[in-house]
């Protein structure tokens, strides 16, 4: 089973925090080896989680961006295509700091699009904040992109 939660039931991600409880076994004599029961636990196992329908999960950042104030719509039109939820805003001396949760994912290499928008005069930080479901439609996409690397292994 545990073998089976390392692998993963979406897109080969590891699944955690799940109970799993046996509670019927037979042994017989001749068929009762380890490996007999592995497989069948294996099976039943993934039989299991393909029933429950599992989710994938991805890390939601705390972001805050500091702009001039002159760039700050377009620091908040470019969260939100990066599927960025604003929180807040706080203005001190021609400089605002938008503050939203935005997926990890999105923010990857969000350095230089920054420094574009900015002309080089914003920057930000960001920390862990949670995990939040993936929505389907981007949770497809990561599926088929883990179908097609398997395919071509």
């Amino acid at each position: 089973i545990l073998s089976v939660m390392k692998d993963g039931a979406i897109a080969g991600y590891p699944m955690q925090n799940i109970k799993v409880s046996i509670f019927d076994g037979k042994e017989h004599p001749v068929d009762s080896k380890p490996v007999a029961f592995e497989s069948a636990a294996r099976g039943a196992f993934k039989m299991a989680v393909k029933d429950a329908g599992p989710v994938l999960y991805e890390p939601i950042m705390k972001a805050r961006i500091t702009v001039p104030d002159a760039n700050m719509g377009d620091v908040i039109g470019d969260l939100n295509t990066r599927r960025g939820r604003m929180q807040g805003t706080d203005a001190e001396r021609g400089q605002t700091t938008v503050i939203a949760d935005v997926p990890l994912a999105e923010m990857l290499r969000y350095t230089s699009q920054l420094r574009s928008i900015t002309g080089g005069r914003g920057y930000f930080e960001m920390v862990f904040d949670r995990y939040e479901v993936v929505p389907s439609h981007v949770a497809d996409g990561v599926i088929a992109a883990a179908q097609s690397d398997e395919e071509e292994e």
